[in-house]
């Protein structure tokens, strides 16, 4: 006989595993420069073996969560809602978890607050103690953000004063915001393509990624993805001109949102309109609102230029990966052609990139929002750069749009992975840091075997 998954179990272990994500993080998260322990610490240790075991508590939670969500008596939206927050809750006084990249969006507003071009300077010509927070990779680096994210940052700024701990709790407000409208959106983008709300939410919102990368790490894609969803429910509500001004609005806070007006531009095809009336009405909402946004936000349009911003040297994107390969290879061989197998790999993946998103969008017209959520999944798997939260780029609108509940169980699965990819302190693994991880991993997982085989004990008992 198996025990029966209850709402207020699932209720109880998510909160649990983000209690102890924000208590481990406390000494192994990616803190600020004069709170960091050396990674061999035994606070830093016994830190990094509390977030891991706080992982998979939460992992374990989303799953009883979501078979619950796909039974016989499915909670209610709110009542997942009230689950998201809840979970979420300790996470708020934490420290910045899993990336340094905070701390890089506090001196960009500082810098757009203090005039200092941010597309062609990067944090250290702001110099000080904030500059010093950037992690040395970005240090010398252009912002690749646009001028509502930017204008977002510098109000910021100005509203603290430029200090850390009110900065870095203004920022997870600002995460939050955008992970509230993205759950504002999830159930009724659910219900104009026809799935479960209950399940939209359960995969798009309460999913260890979010709390993990956009509440705990505080990333902007949050912001990108609430408005996104916003303006696609705006344009499926036959509110077209309002969907173009959210969705413009969300790419310029990050770029790779702008692929939501293909999207508005099929809606209104469907809705009637001639292709070549939709695309102009469409390019041109989004050019008046690009050119308000950016009069507003005073940063100019070198965020145009600075798309190409340069990625790390370790990242481990697909097209990176093989570059590398390739070039180590090409070096044992003795070529001069090994500086350039990065550069191509990457050019090779952009144009894989554009054949993905043809054929997407040719195949899937008829489910514009499918569509979308495949080609944001094809520009993250395949560009340059990526990072475990460029995931939810696609996972959020699949989780609305996905055709099938094998599709969901897929992307479920990758998310399982995906959380346990990067260390709490945002910066690279060594051998010691891994075998802590797994150690914590591995002690979560016995913990919640006893739970589960305690919990049995009294049900095989009253079966006999």
């Amino acid at each position: 006989m198996t025990h029966p998954v209850d709402l207020r179990r699932c209720q109880a272990l998510g909160l649990t595993g983000t209690a102890f994500l924000a208590a481990g993080g406390e000494t192994a998260g990616a803190l600020p420069i004069r709170e960091l322990l050396t990674p061999a610490a035994p606070g830093a240790a016994l830190g990094l073996v509390v977030v891991y075991f706080g992982v998979v508590l939460l992992i374990a939670a989303w799953t009883l969560l979501g078979r619950l969500v796909h039974g016989s008596e499915p909670p209610s939206p709110r009542a997942l809602l009230l689950v998201l927050a809840l979970w979420a809750t300790p996470l708020l006084l934490a420290p910045p978890l899993f990336s340094r990249d905070v701390y890089s969006y506090l001196a960009q507003g500082a810098m757009v607050d203090a005039h200092i071009d941010v597309y062609s300077y990067g944090p250290s010509h702001l110099g000080g103690p904030l500059a010093d927070e950037v992690a040395p990779v970005w240090q010398h680096t252009a912002a690749p953000y646009g001028p509502v994210f930017l204008a977002t940052a510098s109000a910021l700024s100005a509203l603290t004063s430029g200090e850390l701990p009110a900065g870095l709790m203004g920022m997870r407000l600002v995460a939050l915001l955008g992970v509230a409208l993205m759950a504002a959106a999830l159930p009724r983008l659910a219900r104009h393509c026809g799935a479960d709300p209950a399940a939209a939410l359960w995969l798009g919102a309460l999913n260890p990624l979010v709390l993990l990368h956009l509440v705990a790490g505080a990333h902007n894609d949050a912001l990108m993805l609430g408005l996104l969803g916003v303006g696609l429910v705006a344009a499926l509500g036959r509110r077209p001109a309002l969907g173009v001004v959210l969705v413009t609005l969300a790419a310029l806070v990050k770029a790779p949102a702008l692929l939501g007006l293909a999207a508005i531009v099929v809606l209104q095809i469907r809705a009637g309109r001639t292709p070549a009336r939709a695309v102009f009405t469409t390019a041109t909402a989004a050019a008046g609102t690009t050119v308000a946004a950016t009069a507003v936000a005073g940063t100019g349009y070198g965020w145009i230029g600075a798309l190409d911003t340069p990625v790390s040297p370790h990242n481990w994107a697909l097209t990176s990966l093989l570059g590398r390969a390739t070039g180590a290879l090409l070096e044992r061989l003795g070529s001069d052609l090994a500086p350039l197998a990065v550069p191509v790999w990457h050019t090779a993946g952009l144009a894989f990139t554009a054949v993905a998103l043809l054929v997407i969008w040719v195949r899937l017209r008829p489910r514009p929002v499918y569509a979308l959520g495949l080609s944001l999944a094809a520009v993250a798997a395949f560009g340059p750069a990526i990072r475990p939260w460029y995931a939810l780029w696609g996972l959020f609108l699949m989780a609305a749009a996905a055709p099938s509940t094998s599709v969901r169980h897929r992307v479920a699965a990758v998310t399982g992975v995906l959380a346990l990819s990067v260390m709490p302190s945002g910066g690279p693994a060594d051998v010691g840091q891994l075998v802590l991880a797994v150690s914590g991993g591995v002690l979560g997982v016995v913990v919640l075997w006893q739970a589960h085989q305690a919990a049995q004990a009294p049900a095989l008992g009253r079966a006999a």
